[in-house]
């Protein structure tokens, strides 16, 4: 039986490190999942939340209460609206604008650790004078409510 050296010993340490930081790279892709086909607006509709608790939405009915989420209040003009709304959006970390009309925001939320990929939307709905949101995670069962609380700060930043 042989003892290993400690230049050996370091080798290992370095090799281990290696492993371990090309898994974090990969699995923080991994964890983000494909992009959604299915999003949008369609008839002044947002898509529907899935049956998974990871995912609110302004337009689903009252009474679910796992997904419904009160809409945004969409004050001033469409432009002026939108330009506010995409300050506080680019202020939040991990965020990336996929698409934008000038009624329409799709966002990339990813998180820190993981780099789970939540997708983001508003409709800046002009006759209801509200901003529709849909927010809901890639992939997973649970978000742990982080789907709700991001469009809850976002609320409070644009009361501000």
């Amino acid at each position: 039986m042989t003892i290993a050296t400690s230049k050996q010993i370091s080798r290992y340490v370095v090799i281990a490190i290696g492993l371990l930081l090309a898994f974090l790279l990969w699995s923080n892709h991994m964890f983000a999942g494909q992009p959604p086909t299915n999003i949008g607006i369609n008839n002044g509709k947002l898509t529907a939340c899935p049956n998974t608790p990871n995912c609110v939405n302004s337009q689903a009915p009252v009474t679910d209460k796992e997904h419904a989420i009160a809409s945004l209040p969409l004050s001033g003009d469409l432009s002026s609206a939108m330009a506010n709304l995409k300050q506080v959006v680019q202020a939040m970390p991990r965020t990336k604008i996929v698409n934008e009309t000038n009624n329409y925001l799709y966002v990339e939320f990813a998180s820190k650790l993981m780099g789970f990929v939540d997708d983001v939307e508003f409709y800046l709905d002009n006759d209801t004078q509200t901003i529709q949101v849909r927010s809901a995670s890639r992939i997973g069962e649970s978000d742990l409510g982080v789907n709700r609380q991001r469009i809850e700060d976002i609320r409070t930043q644009l009361a501000n």
